[in-house]
């Protein structure tokens, strides 16, 4: 069994408001709210904050405390600020990222260091797993005495929109109360009541999108700082603070879930403190962070990797007998991120049938497949009679079609305008290999059926080359044929000369692209406003989740690939710490992009190490 290592960063990151600000910092609360910021602690996204609170779905987030800005006071009189804002026009003061020294994660812990010739600072902050609720914690190490004083910066908005022009605060004895919605809480406060205007965020600027707020000066906490100096921000129950100790506890808490999962390695370890950022109340798993919610097949895709790699069976049967009482004519919904329930997805049940087969498989719960096989049957039976948006068998050939129009639905999903980017009408080759391997989990009176779709697959979807059509009748090369060779009732046997094909085309540092470069619409930068970054989605940005079908295959042949479970290790340290990025540009540097946090990211890699 291993432990995780520590992230550490000194100066050189630390000071540089460039790397360091790009570097991130995540602490979920076990309800799809968070805390999450950057190494220098500069919020270069709208997202950021302290205080993120998750609402009736994990989607609906409100962003609450956005910062607390830590000023200290010399044994001189001289008050230097510690904190660090960019403002409309790209001015960065104060400027305290300059004197920090270090930045560590530890146990999944964040931990500064900023020196003031011989004054060191040091701040902690943890979440209250369960709870809504922050800490921040700071202490003298070295010189002084000093004292701190922390400014409270407050919202209350949506957190993908931005602060309106009114925001309620209440003072307590010890703080105060921001929308009757949370708390603020520490020692010696003193109550303002300031807009600071023109926060810029960096970050929403690059993406097209609102890049400007003004957020709210509540107030300040005065303290000597001879002993640690705790403040603490919650939502829920206003009258029941956090528990003390918030920063050891969770460290124990971490140390808790890595040990259950027994890993083999530190990397290991790393990737399961990283799953269980995503296993929310419910049980459910948030998508990532910081803007989705959950999403069926995320969740369905990831399912191996975040319950049963790291040994949560009873919080896994738990969440496939919630989704199973989901289903709705054969489908699992796909969303209600947006508000509504969407079941525009023709790959999410099937996906979910392969994870019910997964879980039995692992653990030997013969008792949830007895409880599952009539939801199961059903999902079969609906698509052989046909579901919503063209979703059905066709009969001359057992395979399954899908498509409607304006519609995506596989999991290459973007839309520009309303219009379909890969819009992929037809039998789409992974859909048919989740169908074939659908089928082979039931067995009894649907071995027929799969009998004739998988010939029909093995005489359909191949090339002369021996690559397979993505869709009947397209030969785009896309990685979605190795789902064919890699699940495990596959329709084919993998070729290792083809697979090289694949490898040598789509495989890069950060996973596989999602086509090939020098194909028709390729997009090798994953970047710009929305419609241009949708474009880009599913054209040629990579997706770190494709290592795992791609290992899978590899792995079937009997041969390993650890080169590409190796490039994973080295990205924990480069865009969300301790964590994989939804996505990558599919050019060269191959840099993070969309989440810094992605559940299936890190899941499929996790589940190929366990191969």
């Amino acid at each position: 069994m291993s432990t995780v290592r520590p992230i550490a960063f000194g100066p050189q990151i630390c000071t540089d408001p460039i790397g360091g600000s790009a570097r991130e910092w995540l602490l979920p609360d076990g309800l799809g709210g968070y805390a999450m910021g950057t190494v220098t602690g500069l919020r270069t996204r709208r997202y950021h904050g302290l205080l993120v609170v998750s609402g009736a779905t994990p989607a609906s987030r409100m962003l609450g405390l956005a910062a607390l800005d830590t000023v200290v006071t010399l044994p001189s009189g001289a008050r230097v600020r510690l904190g660090c804002h960019e403002w409309a026009g790209g001015v960065i003061d104060p400027r305290g990222h300059e004197l920090l020294t270090s930045f560590e994660l530890i146990d999944g812990v964040p931990r500064w260091r900023w020196r003031i010739g011989d004054v060191v600072i040091e701040r902690e902050i943890a979440t209250t797993h369960g709870r809504a609720a922050v800490t921040v914690v700071h202490r003298q190490i070295a010189g002084g005495p000093v004292r701190i004083t922390l400014e409270a910066l407050c919202a209350w908005r949506n957190a993908h929109g931005e602060q309106g022009s009114s925001l309620s605060v209440a003072p307590t004895a010890d703080g105060c109360v921001v929308e009757n919605a949370y708390r603020i809480a520490g020692p010696g406060f003193a109550s303002a009541g300031e807009w600071f205007e023109g926060f810029r965020y960096r970050e929403e600027a690059a993406r097209g999108l609102q890049d400007h707020e003004d957020l709210w000066y509540a107030g300040s906490f005065h303290s000597a700082l001879e002993s640690p100096v705790e403040v603490v921000a919650w939502a829920g129950d206003l009258s029941s603070p956090p528990a003390p100790g918030a920063v050891d506890a969770a460290r124990r808490r971490n140390r808790g879930i890595v040990a259950a999962a027994a890993p083999a390695d530190h990397v290991e370890a790393a990737l399961v403190l990283a799953a269980d950022a995503f296993v929310v109340r419910g049980p459910d798993v948030v998508a990532g962070y910081p803007w989705f919610g959950a999403w069926s097949r995320d969740t369905m895709i990831a399912y191996e990797g975040l319950f049963l790699s790291t040994r949560r069976f009873d919080e896994g049967r738990e969440l496939l007998l919630a989704y199973a009482a989901t289903l709705s004519e054969g489908m699992l919904a796909n969303t209600a991120d947006t508000g509504s329930v969407e079941y525009n997805t023709a790959d999410a049940t099937l996906w979910f049938l392969h994870a019910a087969d997964r879980h039995v498989t692992v653990t030997g719960d013969d008792e949830l497949l007895h409880t599952l096989r009539p939801a199961l049957t059903g999902v079969i039976e609906h698509h052989l009679a046909g579901t919503r948006y063209g979703i059905r068998v066709d009969p001359a050939d057992g395979l399954l079609r899908q498509g409607a129009p304006g519609e995506a639905l596989t999991w290459m999903d973007a839309r520009v305008d309303g219009v379909a980017v890969t819009p992929r009408t037809g039998k789409a080759v992974e859909i048919n290999a989740l169908w074939i391997n659908a089928l082979a989990t039931l067995g009894d009176s649907f071995t027929p059926l799969e009998s004739r779709a998988r010939d029909s697959f093995a005489r359909s979807f191949p090339t002369l080359t021996g690559l397979l059509q993505d869709v009947l009748g397209d030969h785009t090369l896309r990685p979605n044929q190795l789902l064919a060779w890699s699940l495990p009732h596959a329709p084919l046997q993998p070729d290792p000369v083809v697979l090289g094909r694949i490898g040598a085309a789509l495989l890069t540092p950060m996973g596989l692209r999602s086509q090939a470069p020098g194909t028709p619409g390729y997009h090798g930068r994953h970047a710009g406003g929305p419609g241009e970054r949708d474009r880009a989605y599913h054209t040629g940005t990579v997706w770190p989740w494709l290592t795992g079908p791609y290992a899978a295959a590899w792995h079937r042949l009997g041969a390993a690939v650890p080169d590409v479970l190796a490039d994973a290790e080295r990205h924990l340290t480069e865009h969300g710490l301790g964590s994989i990025s939804e996505t990558a540009d599919g050019d060269a540097p191959h840099t993070g992009t969309g989440c810094p946090f992605q559940a299936w990211s890190v899941a499929e890699q996790l589940r190929a190490r366990k191969l």
